[in-house]
């Protein structure tokens, strides 16, 4: 039993290259060793073994609660979410508190956020300028974070949310220097210091999570229909609720995971988008033609289509992992225990035999397929399949709606390149766009 293929390079040189241009290092070795190979990166305390074949892939992700543990593959995440984050936690407590948080963003409560989402988007666009480019980046991120906001607390504006929205921009552009994912860099020199200052913003932060938990409780949760009365509410199969720290981490991820990948996504599917003008033109039509209902906007297949090649094309994260808890094997594959096996999604998306032409935008092929979870992995898979992934689509279908049909937008860059920012792949210079042209939410279509 032994390890695939080694990229041959010095452990600091392949971090660099992970951290600097990840797909690129991907693709290359791909070429060189195939659907699997093994990388070693200063900081990881386990051998990283990425993956590509889809049936291997369907293996790792039916690994049972026990027997692959993502929570320990995503420890650098820990001094940003906190230890009692979903995506942090393995095993029967990992299980227990998905079940718990799930229902939040599932089913009619679904439906219920569209108002919300595109209202948020609208207000955005409000504030686009016109004539001159900007990078829409930024738009985007302050658009989910508002999204987020007003459906977890369920109101949109009040002095602590601003007080929240306000710590945790200023935390996540702290925690987008890469290096900072690493243990060695997260040193708290003061308070000047850039770790030193993250940490002061999210302290500020999780603070007004604890005030806004502690209100709720005063209040009480009779007709509220947002995440937190829902958290408070859940009980376990033993009638046990969620602490005050477990509330404070779940909430913490859902802010700064459930908007800052989504924001990055709609980004990227913007700039796909507006590089295809016949495209650009159907979606409007497709848009219009639901009257901004929000029911009717989240069932058109071109929309749909177009958010699911966005994220197949381009995705923001590079891959998933499981720490092995015993040895496995998959297929061909025979891993020993305390492996890090990481399906890489990148590669996966780019797969031939899976996708014809996999560098081209082209939503046509989710139009009458639907790919296997092993084939089309955004939000990863199995057990782990991140549990705002419905939420995610749904919320991109939203504020796309509200955009296109508003402005009239073009590309303002000539070249657009990858960037990483924490753990998220970024669009070069925030995506510079141009406005020329804006219609009034007024004059937008409403739905009866």
């Amino acid at each position: 039993m032994s390890l695939p293929p080694d990229a041959g390079l010095h452990p600091a040189v392949q971090m660099y290259r992970w951290t600097r241009a990840p797909f690129e290092l991907l693709d290359e070795c791909h070429e060189r060793f195939g659907d699997a190979f093994s990388l070693k990166i200063l900081g990881l305390d386990a051998p990283l073994v990425i993956v590509s074949d889809p049936e291997v892939v369907k293996g790792v992700f039916g690994l049972g609660p026990d027997e692959g543990h993502a929570g320990k593959a995503n420890f650098i995440l820990k001094p940003f979410l906190g230890e009692h984050s979903l995506l942090l936690l393995d095993g029967a407590e990992h299980m227990r508190q998905r079940k718990m948080i799930m229902p939040a963003f599932h089913g009619e409560r679904m439906h219920a956020y569209g108002q919300t989402m595109l209202a948020a988007a609208h207000d955005s666009v409000d504030a686009w300028p016109e004539g001159r480019p900007f990078p829409v980046h930024r738009p985007m991120q302050a658009v989910t974070l508002q999204i987020i906001l007003r459906t977890v607390f369920g109101v949109a504006e009040g002095p602590r949310l601003r007080e929240l929205a306000d710590a945790l921009t200023h935390a996540l552009d702290l925690a987008g220097w890469p290096m900072h994912l690493f243990g060695f860099m997260q040193k708290d020199l003061g308070p000047l210091s850039p770790w030193g200052r993250f940490l002061r913003h999210m302290k500020r932060a999780r603070n007004v999570l604890r005030q806004e938990i502690a209100s709720a409780r005063r209040e009480g949760t009779d007709k509220r229909t947002d995440v937190l009365a829902m958290m408070l509410e859940s009980k376990d199969e033993s009638g046990r609720g969620l602490t005050e720290d477990e509330l404070v981490d779940e909430l913490g991820t859902l802010l700064v995971a459930g908007h800052e990948t989504t924001a990055t996504s709609l980004a990227w599917a913007l700039r796909w988008i507006l590089a295809d003008r016949p495209l650009l033109g159907r979606l409007i039509d497709e848009i219009s033609s639901a009257n901004g209902d929000p029911l009717r906007l989240s069932k058109l297949e071109l929309l749909d289509a177009t958010v699911k090649e966005a994220l197949r094309v381009q995705p923001v994260i590079p891959m998933v992992g499981r720490v092995l808890q015993e040895p496995a094997t998959f297929g061909p594959l025979s891993l020993p225990a305390n492996v890090m096996v990481a399906p890489s999604i990148y590669l996966v998306h780019h797969r031939p035999s899976l996708y014809p032409e996999p560098s081209r935008f082209k939503p046509e092929r989710f139009m009458g397929w639907k790919p296997a979870p092993w084939e089309f992995l955004p939000f990863g898979g199995g057990l782990r399949r991140c549990v705002g992934a419905t939420f995610a689509i749904y919320e991109m279908k939203m504020v796309l709606a509200a955009v296109l049909p508003r402005v009239s937008l073009h590309l303002a860059a000539e070249r657009i390149t990858t960037i990483r920012r924490g753990i998220t792949l970024t669009p070069s210079d925030g995506l510079p766009i141009l406005v020329t042209r804006k219609r009034s939410r007024r004059d937008m279509p409403r739905a009866a």
